[in-house]
């Protein structure tokens, strides 16, 4: 990249949506922590509606997806876009105005899920009010991407950009027609469609909040952050085009996936399976891509622990992916649905992929924005990433074997054609695995303490003058 004109980045919003992305993380994580521990030991509850798992769920699944990872594509791609396009950030009052008003989305679902004010749409819990904030904020954040696009110094579009821009719309698209609703007063709305449409809908927009929101987005990150630690290119453009393409064209339609052996109609189930398993082609493209960048670079992994983030990410990434269209074969689902097999995949996803990923872009972009030459600690980094590796490893191998066992257990029959094990008997053999699960959470989330403790210290090294220089370099 030629960097040859100084630009002065408008890196504000870029450290304020960095540091948020920590905060939500240890929010988001803490939480999941514990309704861990809610599932192996009950009384966890605390017998009181607003702490009952049901309604903990759900603020878990917002926090760490739209909270943390959504923080974390805000930072990365305001701050990739400006450096690709070598242009300082259009619109930065809006921008700002995104900072603000995304958290405030997130503390309204703080608020209002453990009320127990929700629509029960997977990844779409919130109300109508929230829904109409979360429109204003990401046509404010469309318009400050793509504005910093079309005023950019250079003719070329980088391929992280048209992930990040394929995210921002096809988001937009999913949120909006997912959640037509009619309000019935001012924190109750119905969904306007019914029945299976309703359900076909919303696996529409649920797989495709994975798809566009956890995979696209972060795939942005890969493509910038992967190069930039690894001081290589990107191993192979016309590929990084090709998985572009392929994968918005095919992920759109995996959705009826979530529905085997449901009320919708055959041929629907079966189109998502086969779309599921053709999936598989472009995201392993992008994922050996991004692996072979790395060619000329491996022993750098001995000594950088960030590039080891990355990395790391990817094979998470390509396992998840691998996993994903084998579970989207009926007979597979057959066994795997409803199970803890399930819980363990897409935390095999968050985890592995999207948290890892997003956490070695941070410990890439904070000193830079902070005007650091590297993170306080390399030490804690390291330490960080182990954590990070293990409990990741102990979360998904413990909800593997849960999961088979469970969908072993519920369908094993006597010679009379009677159930050989109750629900009871199969939760019984499902604690060990819960305990596990909630361990492994738990070693992840003090990975997250040690990185909020190495980030306050390099911000806190930090001086305002320091800020202005680093924006400067371009």
């Amino acid at each position: 990249m030629n960097t040859a004109t100084s630009t002065a980045y408008h890196y504000k919003v870029v450290r304020q949506f960095a540091i948020m992305t920590v905060v939500w993380g240890i929010v988001g994580m803490g939480l999941g922590v514990f309704i861990a521990a809610q599932l192996a030991w009950p009384f966890l509850n605390l017998d009181l509606p607003w702490t009952s798992f049901g309604r903990l769920r759900p603020l878990h699944t917002n926090a760490v997806i739209f909270a943390f990872g959504g923080c974390a594509l805000f930072a990365t791609s305001y701050y990739s876009v400006q450096r690709t396009c070598q242009t300082t950030l259009f619109a930065p009052k809006l921008a700002a105005f995104t900072f603000w008003g995304w958290q405030l989305v997130i503390l309204l679902a703080a608020i209002s899920l453990p009320l127990g004010f929700t629509s029960s749409k997977e990844y779409a819990e919130l109300e109508w009010p929230i829904d109409l904030l979360i429109t204003i904020v990401w046509v404010a954040y469309a318009i400050v991407f793509f504005g910093t696009l079309a005023t950019r110094k250079v003719k070329h579009i980088y391929v992280g950009n048209w992930f990040f821009g394929a995210f921002i719309l096809t988001v937009a698209i999913l949120h909006i027609v997912n959640n037509l609703e009619i309000p019935v007063s001012a924190m109750k709305s119905y969904s306007l469609y019914a029945g299976a449409t309703d359900a076909m809908v919303q696996w529409w927009y649920g797989h495709n909040a994975v798809g566009f929101f956890l995979t696209a987005g972060f795939l942005g990150i890969m493509y910038y952050f992967v190069p930039k630690q690894a001081e290589r290119p990107v191993y192979s453009y016309r590929l990084s085009i090709v998985h572009f393409w392929a994968l918005i064209t095919v992920y759109i339609w995996a959705g009826p996936h979530h529905l085997h052996y449901t009320a919708l109609p055959d041929w629907a189930q079966s189109l998502g399976m086969v779309m599921s398993l053709i999936l598989l082609a472009p995201s392993w493209g992008g994922m050996i891509n991004g692996m072979m960048t790395l060619s000329g670079a491996w022993h750098k992994l001995r000594s950088d622990p960030i590039l080891r983030f990355l990395v790391v990410s990817l094979a998470f990434y390509g396992m998840s992916t691998f996993e994903g269209p084998m579970m989207a074969i009926k007979t597979v689902n057959a066994l795997s649905h409803y199970t803890d097999w399930t819980i363990g995949h897409v935390h095999a996803g968050a985890l592995g992929w999207v948290a890892m990923v997003s956490i070695g872009a941070l410990y890439h972009l904070i000193p830079k924005v902070f005007g650091r030459e590297q993170m306080h600690s390399i030490g804690l980094i390291n330490s960080h990433f182990w954590l990070a590796t293990i409990g990741t490893v102990l979360y998904i191998a413990s909800m593997w074997v849960n999961g088979i066992a469970q969908g072993l257990m519920w369908r094993a029959i006597n010679e009379d054609g009677t159930l050989t094990y109750s629900f009871v008997e199969a939760l019984e053999a499902s604690h060990p695995g819960f305990v596990v699960r909630m361990i492994g959470g738990a070693i992840f989330f003090t990975g997250m303490l040690v990185m909020a403790y190495n980030t306050w210290r390099t911000v806190q090294a930090a001086k305002p003058a320091e800020y202005d220089a680093a924006a400067q370099i371009a």
